[in-house]
């Protein structure tokens, strides 16, 4: 039977009965949910040795494969070239961007790593998943194993135009090892025509218009498929609080105030700035709700 493999950079098994946190992790819980199969990656430990193989633990039909990484690791590959350089870069802040040979030597490295360690667990029927910019060479490291699975990748955060993405050091290296998936997706329209554009303008590839890619030797395709949340789930969690302790608290402690709640990590791409400019604006231009809300 076909199994569903994702991959992606930090896994987090979920205990019975509690909620995934994260986008990432919703979205790769609600497939796997249905799919059943692998879900592969780092634990979020760091060790002293490079681990021989991963961790295993099965929950109903899902598999969690999960491995520790060494600080130089988490150093180069995840702090580094993913968090220092590939992040900033494609939310637009070249400013905040740092580039090391050191971390891109990492990054590969550890590319490298996880297709080692994933290819022995991968059956010939396997279809792979892979998520988000730290994983953007795996597909081009498995297929170094001698693994032919179709395998797309899914891009979490903005990709940056052309004249953004061309500051990256080594870009067409990234760009290369990016068309080794046999499927790409992108959040929105605009993320996908700043791919095109880099495959036509700087590779010198085409693009079809059926929507296939042809690049570095390679015959791909590319979407946008804007990613959702399960809002049934979401729905049914909710009702569950209706009559909870901690709603009733919640309750007696605004009365008839009004709330509005901000759920995101302290980011600068989540405009947290913004946020807190348009709440004050709201009561410059509305004094009348200065009272009625917190």
């Amino acid at each position: 039977m076909s199994r569903l493999v994702i991959v992606s950079n930090r896994v987090a098994p979920i205990d019975e009965g509690k909620t995934a946190a994260g986008g990432l992790a919703v979205a790769v819980l609600a497939a796997l949910k249905e799919e059943g199969g692998i879900w592969f990656g780092w634990n979020g430990e760091i060790v002293s040795t490079v681990p021989s193989k991963p961790d295993l633990m099965t929950v109903d039909n899902l598999t969690y494969a999960t491995f520790g990484m060494t600080r130089r690791d988490y150093n180069e590959y995840y702090s580094g070239f993913s968090n220092s350089a590939l992040w900033p870069l494609f939310h637009y802040r070249l400013d905040l961007a740092k580039f090391h040979n050191r971390d891109l030597t990492g990054y590969m490295r550890v590319n490298g790593r996880f297709a080692k360690s994933l290819a022995p667990m991968l059956r010939v029927d396997d279809t792979i998943w892979v998520h988000d910019y730290h994983l953007i060479p795996l597909a081009q490291e498995l297929r170094k194993t001698g693994a032919n699975h179709p395998i797309g990748f899914f891009l979490h955060t903005p990709f940056p135009a052309l004249e953004i993405m061309v500051a990256l050091p080594h870009h067409d290296e990234i760009m290369k090892a990016m068309c080794a998936y046999d499927l790409i997706g992108f959040q929105t329209v605009n993320d996908l025509a700043a791919f095109h554009d880099y495959i036509v303008l700087e590779a010198r590839g085409e693009v079809l218009s059926d929507g296939t890619i042809r690049a570095y030797g390679r015959t791909l395709r590319a979407e946008a498929f804007p990613i959702g949340i399960d809002t049934e789930e979401i729905i049914a969690l909710a009702a569950e609080q209706d009559n909870s302790p901690e709603r009733k608290r919640l309750d007696a402690v605004l009365h008839d105030l009004s709330m509005i709640i901000g759920v995101d990590r302290l980011d600068y791409s989540k405009g947290l700035v913004e946020r807190f400019r348009s709440f004050e604006r709201m009561l410059e231009a509305f004094p009348g709700v200065r009272e009625k809300s917190r």
